[in-house]
């Protein structure tokens, strides 16, 4: 029986799709978001969301006018969350870099909130430095590590972020075993790792959401 390991715990829904399909699965969180106090200077004309943590973070904390405030968004997960406590989202991409080019064409002459991670990609700040447009970054979660080491053999490993990758490979090795990866940026994360360098077997989901990447797991090992 094929067995995969899945680099955080999933929900009742998506196990089911693994047992349907005849695959076992190990999980395990090799992550833990965490929100973090943080200072609302002021916001800007934009809110920037790119995961679903940062807007719980803001959510739990005492910031006025949140909701006054349309957003941008990366991610579909994180466009349904926003909607579902009562955000106004007006742009959403799969990819931060796919934002920043509708912000290019139509958003230029305005101001941002971006709301963070500790662990971040540099994509859009940098854009907003390059093009000296106003921006504000507040950081309103950390991501911590939490290394497991599997002892118990497994076929195929899925990755959800770039911080999955690195808490996996503290204790853990790859030896070929096929990745099922998010996204892009998850998957340059293992190929930019020494330890992985040259490691071939990696999947990308065709969109950046849990579901997708389960769809290509049960792809391949049909």
């Amino acid at each position: 029986m094929t067995r995969i390991l899945s680099t955080k715990k999933l929900s009742k829904a998506l196990k089911k799709k693994f047992s349907d399909a005849g695959i076992e699965l190990v999980e395990k969180n090799f992550i833990q978001p965490k929100s973090v106090s943080f200072e609302t200077l002021q916001l800007n004309n934009y809110l920037i969301f790119t995961s679903k943590e940062a807007v719980k973070s803001v959510l739990k904390s005492e910031v006025k006018n949140v909701h006054s405030i349309s957003c941008l968004c990366v991610g579909s997960k994180t466009k349904n969350f926003l909607e579902k406590k009562g955000f106004t989202v007006i742009e959403s991409a799969d990819y931060a870099e796919d934002l920043i080019e509708v912000i290019d064409s139509k958003y230029k002459g305005n101001s941002f909130t971006f709301f963070c991670g500790n662990i971040r990609k540099n994509t859009i700040p940098y854009y907003f430095q390059q093009n000296k447009i106003a921006y504000n970054e507040i950081v309103v979660y950390e991501t911590k590590l939490k290394p497991h080491q599997i002892k118990k053999p497994f076929d195929g490993i899925l990755f959800f972020s770039p911080s999955g990758v690195s808490s996996f490979l503290e204790n853990n090795t790859l030896e070929n075993k096929m990745c099922f990866c998010i996204g892009t940026t998850t998957a340059k994360a293992l190929e930019n790792n020494p330890e992985v360098s040259g490691h071939k077997n990696i999947v990308i989901a065709s969109q950046p959401t849990v579901e997708n990447v389960i769809t290509e797991v049960i792809k391949f090992y049909k």
